[in-house]
């Protein structure tokens, strides 16, 4: 399939200083599109200048959450811009495709889709150490009529964002308050997923804990509210008497990219690495006894994240002085080195667009 190209004639002006870029406020000037239907497949795939969508107002994804999404970036590198593991979001969208009921993409048209994008919109890419162009594909049902059943039509749309620092505080550790009251997921629900209705339902309890002066939220699982499995916008790890410790994918956590690249880096240089249920009282007794040395969110949006003190109810856990460890320094300073071009890519994670 072709991809139609319309280029705007009114492109926007760039930004002029990269470190006031924020995360997600920016938009480029072109998106990519593309329709679904039972009888024609996936057709017309198009990129035109980036602009409101028309959609039906029974479209299902307005009324039953027919929608996933992945989150990526592109990287100005010394040669050329580059895209960092760009097949493992497509095929844990089309995981994401599979549990909604959507339809699945063809892998290498979907990676062509995002490489024209950014071809195109390149000189968006910003320059700025820490900066990058985050990509956001996401699928929505649009089936015009009411009624709960499977899409049989969606559209599949991706755009483009320069990006900076996700958290204000940058690499300093952050505050991560357990919840224990609401929960994000069950085993055989979503969790796995990457939809927006499990970022929906994690929102009150967000609000409070930011209330309360914590950056996010550290789920328990929600049978037995007993073991952690992620946090809101990252997957968690934890160094525990010198092993890294992090929740296995029961099938309510995120199968996290960046997740995936720390296990696969950590082992590569001789760590013990544990997937497995790790409870909340664990990881206290560990805190209390100086066992637990570091902690740490990864995703795509932050890379790493270091944690500095979990709080659960009415308790507060110090995690290395509440200072980033040296094990998630070196983890950031690694990932990075291989997104930016800087460092020798070992694994084959980086995916050239252009010059």
């Amino acid at each position: 399939m072709e991809i139609r190209i319309t280029e705007t004639t009114c492109p926007k002006a760039k930004p002029a200083d990269e470190s006031k870029l924020g995360f997600g406020k920016i938009f480029t000037d072109h998106m990519f599109m593309m329709d679904y239907s039972e009888d024609c497949g996936w057709h017309d795939a198009r990129i035109v200048p980036y602009g409101n969508l028309s959609i039906d107002p029974a479209s299902s994804v307005l009324h039953y959450g027919t929608e996933i999404f992945e989150g990526l970036k592109a990287y100005r590198c010394k040669d050329g811009i580059r895209l960092f593991r760009p097949t493992e979001n497509i095929k844990r969208m089309n995981n994401s495709a599979e549990r909604l009921c959507l339809p699945a993409l063809d892998e290498e048209f979907a990676l062509k889709a995002m490489k024209t994008l950014v071809e195109l919109d390149k000189d968006w890419v910003p320059h700025s150490e820490g900066t990058s162009l985050y990509l956001r594909p996401f699928m929505i049902g649009t089936d015009p009529y009411l009624g709960v059943h499977a899409v049989s039509k969606a559209t599949f749309i991706i755009i483009l964002s320069p990006v900076g620092a996700y958290y204000a505080e940058g690499l300093n550790p952050v505050k991560i308050a357990i919840e224990d009251q609401d929960v994000r997921a069950v085993r055989g629900g979503t969790g796995y997923a990457k939809c927006g209705g499990n970022y929906a339902a994690s929102l009150r309890a967000g609000v409070k804990a930011e209330k309360k002066g914590y950056t996010q939220v550290l789920w328990l699982d929600g049978v037995e509210r007993k073991y952690v499995e992620e946090v809101g916008s990252m997957n968690v790890m934890f160094k525990i008497d010198g092993k890294i410790v992090t929740p296995a994918l029961t099938g309510s956590v995120l199968p996290g990219i960046t997740r995936k690249s720390c296990i696969e880096l950590l082992k590569s240089q001789g760590y013990t690495v544990e997937e497995r249920l790790v409870s909340a009282e664990e990881l206290f007794r560990a805190a209390e006894s100086g066992k637990l040395e570091e902690a740490w969110g990864t995703g795509t949006a932050a890379v790493i994240s270091p944690i500095g003190k979990l709080s659960f109810k009415d308790s507060e856990y110090l995690i290395n002085d509440g200072k980033i460890g040296d094990t998630t320094q070196k983890l950031y300073d690694e990932i990075t080195a291989i997104q930016w071009g800087k460092a020798q890519d070992k694994f084959g994670w980086s995916v050239k667009v252009c010059d």
